[in-house]
């Protein structure tokens, strides 16, 4: 009997955070996309963007779309163009229904809130399709239970060396020894990497696309000395392959990926000799689906996997799944936050966490919790 998709709602969320900062530094250098970096200094509240898709037979699908300052606008492309275009459609089919809208909006580009939107739809789906099949989702897709190291993202600290430093101690007191910052200046990173000397962990930085290829290349010669695991995200604009492919030719690990203009921009990245770590995002690049596709790319040109995973709900436990393709140094990032109130378990972070066990997911959200930090939601049917 056919199991057919009934009704998909689109929940906004937001929920406070605090970071255990003594304050909140403004110190050091803004960006002019400040307002938009879920790192950023200003931010009281992270957001997610999330859909439960729930069909005929009673089964619910959750997936979580990209993101943070966009949501509001990937919303209206989740309600007015994505989400109706499942509604009715056989779940056995899901493949071909995605394939078939994916096509139908591929004028929207391959990056944005439409192909976000898509994102969100297709872990919902792969989601729906392992609970029919009675298996947690790393099975069905053909992974290997394993426990899963946690890496530690803190947000920004305004370039603040006393800051970043204490917050580096601070997650290394909680067990992280691998560790990544949202800094740019050298004072700051120098500061961590003091804090975290290289024989007892990993240190990684993104930097959020500052620099011209010339300023990210002398900010490379710099870093060399440090021995980072990686530089991510050192140029504007993020997918200059070339740019990228030069800065990585000073000697410092380069990583991008999360902002490529879906997997064809990460072929292009892969094809340029711009990376060693590839940074993919569930939630922006075309879900699981396209995920599993960047994997095999990455095999191909012998290229690192490392995925982005700057969010809490969904899109998180998707991440933590997918992983399970990939070797076993592989770990998970998770934000280095502390949330208000917890929307599901996992979100008290350690730095090990087991993959879920029940069929699909294993997202189970606290139904109070997803209640008193919804700020907007549609259920379409």
């Amino acid at each position: 009997m056919a199991v057919k998709i009934a009704s998909i709602e689109v929940i906004r969320l937001s929920i406070p955070f605090s970071t255990g900062a003594t304050q909140r530094s403004n110190s050091g250098p803004v960006q002019d996309d400040d307002a938009f970096n879920a790192a950023s200094t200003r931010h009281r509240r992270m957001e997610s963007l999330m859909l439960k898709v729930s069909t005929d037979s009673g089964l619910v699908g959750w997936g979580e779309a990209f993101g943070h300052g966009s949501n509001p606008v990937t919303f209206k492309a989740l309600t007015e163009l994505v989400a109706p275009q499942f509604l009715g459609s056989n779940v056995a089919d899901f493949q071909d229904t995605l394939e078939a809208a994916r096509r139908a909006l591929h004028g929207f580009g391959s990056s944005g809130p439409v192909t976000y939107a898509l994102s969100a739809m297709d872990i919902a789906l792969w989601d729906l399709a392992a609970q029919r099949a009675g298996q947690p989702l790393y099975q069905l897709l053909g992974g290997r239970d394993r426990p899963l190291e946690l890496y530690a993202s803190l947000v920004s600290y305004g370039n603040d060396p006393e800051e970043v430093a204490r917050q580096v101690r601070r997650a290394r007191g909680q067990g992280f020894r691998k560790i990544k910052l949202h800094e740019t200046t050298y004072a700051a990173i120098a500061a961590a990497r003091e804090a975290l000397p290289v024989e007892e962990g990993e240190l990684m930085v993104d930097v959020n696309c500052p620099w011209s290829v010339s300023q990210a290349s002398d900010m490379a010669g710099q870093l060399r000395a440090l021995q980072l695991a990686w530089l991510e995200e050192p140029v504007w604009p993020p997918d200059d392959a070339h740019g990228l492919a030069q800065v990585r030719s000073h000697g410092v690990p380069i990583a991008a990926g999360e902002n490529a203009a879906g997997v064809q921009g990460l072929r292009a990245m892969f094809e340029q000799g711009a990376l060693d770590i590839a940074q993919p995002s569930v939630a922006k690049i075309g879900g699981i689906s396209a995920m599993v596709q960047v994997f095999e790319l990455a095999r191909r040109y012998q290229v690192k996997v490392v995925p982005h995973c700057f969010y809490f709900g969904p899109g998180l436990l998707a991440v933590a799944h997918l992983c399970s393709l990939l070797p076993a140094d592989i770990s998970l990032e998770v934000p280095f936050i502390e949330f208000e109130r917890l929307l599901y378990p996992q979100l008290a972070f350690t730095p090990q966490m087991s993959l879920p066990q029940q069929p699909g997911l294993g997202f189970a959200p606290d139904a109070e919790v997803l209640k008193a930090y919804t700020v907007e939601s549609v259920v379409l049917s």
